[in-house]
């Protein structure tokens, strides 16, 4: 068996997954980590392909860098969403800064690479601290909400694509929120509240809190300026 099938304090029918399940995620996190470096390898390449410097592009060692970077982006984003400035009870929190670490990958290395390091991301919230009630629900929460993240690739050679890129992120992350909220989680709305209003005004309150946050410290000239010296040393 992939998962446990269990009852808990609130009498909800949740899945928890067993240690075989534990071992396939993590052999998916892997694969999609590699993923993500190898699609950044060939955006690596080809931005050296444009330039005349090709040649060489095979030789920068980009495979072992890549993979370093997004895994200490993915490590370091799962830190971060465990240090809460709030949490809502029916789950969804503001963290510090989480998504925008989860978000760089794809801001620095494109698209392919950011959707891939977003997915192995949602994988390890799964396996680290799962809530699902259904197996649906599983997909759209952990999958292609977190996945959603690696947006933030549209806008990699942008003017101010870092921010452009988080916002096009969080509002992806934004809407599967809102469609599993809608058809899972309808029976939590408020009194009053239809199941898809509720969904819409329940995780707004959490995501859009910690993007606002976040943008007003990408606004700082100090932050920006230590963020181009990362995408700089990230593709050199």
């Amino acid at each position: 068996m992939l998962y446990d099938v269990i009852v808990n304090e609130w009498d909800e029918t949740t899945y928890v997954p067993t240690a075989l399940g534990n071992v396939l995620l993590a052999v998916v996190l892997i694969a999609l980590l590699a993923g993500a470096v190898f699609c950044a390898r060939r955006y690596a390449a080809g931005q050296k392909a444009q330039s005349g410097s090709d040649v060489n592009a095979k030789k920068t060692g980009l495979t072992a860098k890549q993979l370093v970077f997004c895994a200490m982006s993915i490590a370091l984003g799962t830190i971060l969403s465990n240090l809460k400035l709030f949490e809502f009870p029916f789950g969804g929190s503001v963290t510090l800064l989480s998504m925008l670490v989860i978000c760089l990958p794809g801001y620095l290395f494109g698209l392919g690479a950011g959707l891939m390091t977003g997915v192995a991301y949602g994988i390890l919230q799964l396996i680290i601290d799962p809530y699902v009630l259904y197996p649906m629900q599983l997909i759209v929460d952990y999958i292609l909400a977190f996945g959603a993240l690696g947006l933030s690739g549209l806008f990699t050679n942008a003017r101010y694509g870092l921010i452009k890129g988080y916002l096009a992120g969080v509002v992806g992350r934004y809407v599967f929120a809102v469609i599993s909220g809608w058809i899972f989680f309808g029976e939590y709305a408020w009194e009053g509240w239809a199941p898809l209003p509720y969904s819409l005004a329940y995780n707004a309150c959490y995501i859009f809190a910690e993007a606002a946050i976040t943008v007003v410290i990408l606004a700082i000239p100090a932050v920006r300026s230590g963020l181009a010296r990362v995408k700089s040393m990230a593709l050199s």
